[in-house]
């Protein structure tokens, strides 16, 4: 029987008012007016709990806790689940591709 995997990324879509945080701006140059803002991440938990987690300020990112509005699945379904190593890599990579699309992007 093979290991049944239980890490996932997941993308949150955050308020445009992200935008008005210096580190958040500098750590997006090549942000494209009207695209979405989003954060990044992964987590051995269901994305539904890591997302509640965040906005309750639990081991949260200030950016989910203060902007976080709603998951993308869209963005992230397809991945999931897969191993951590995995999992790590695709945090990353998705990352860099939605930073690419134009997409303002936040990673812890």
């Amino acid at each position: 029987m093979g290991r049944r995997y239980h890490h996932n990324v997941y993308v949150i879509e955050l308020s445009k008012d992200v935008l008005y945080e210096p580190r958040f701006k500098r750590s997006n140059p090549d942000y494209v007016s009207g695209k979405p803002c989003v954060y990044v991440g992964m987590t051995g938990l269901s994305v539904d709990l890591r997302f509640d987690k965040h906005k309750a300020g639990i081991q949260a990112n200030k950016f989910v806790q203060k902007y976080g509005l709603r998951l993308l699945p869209d963005l992230y379904a397809v991945y999931n689940p897969m191993p951590y190593a995995g999992a790590a890599d695709m945090e990353v990579e998705l990352g860099i591709g939605l930073r690419e699309a134009g997409y303002g992007v936040w990673q812890a």
